[in-house]
């Protein structure tokens, strides 16, 4: 009877753990506003210089419904400003929300030339 209660209360224990650790984990996620001010717009490149972002971190993609889009893309997609890979999220709200993973998240707009020609672009990497 005493090793089963001990194996409950052990059980308990890693249990409160995992949930702390998920807490602080949901605790120190940040949210940015892309271009600040400014918002989703040409120029943003430089934007996530001398910033620190983790995965967890929420991107907010600010820009007029219809002027501008947000695709998610590989690092193919990001070189040649197309929507990579297939069923890549593109968002068109104007108001988006992006979770960060770890490693490189590249954006594009997929509006006409606006990534190819006029560079709407942008790489944040998380760690």
């Amino acid at each position: 009877m005493a090793m089963g209660r001990g194996n409950a209360v052990m059980a308990a224990a890693v249990f409160c753990l995992v949930v702390v650790a998920f807490q602080s984990e949901v605790a120190h996620a940040k949210t940015f506003i892309v271009g600040d001010a400014n918002g989703w717009t040409f120029g943003v490149q430089s934007w996530p210089n001398g910033k620190s972002f983790n995965a967890g971190d929420v991107l907010v993609f600010k820009y007029p419904q219809g002027v501008h889009t947000v695709a998610v893309v590989n690092q193919a997609g990001f070189d040649s400003c197309s929507v990579i890979p297939k069923g890549a999220k593109v968002f068109t709200s104007g108001n988006d929300q992006v979770t960060l993973v770890s490693g490189n998240n590249n954006f594009i707009c997929t509006i006409a030339d606006h990534c190819s020609k006029q560079g709407l672009k942008m790489t944040v990497h998380a760690v």
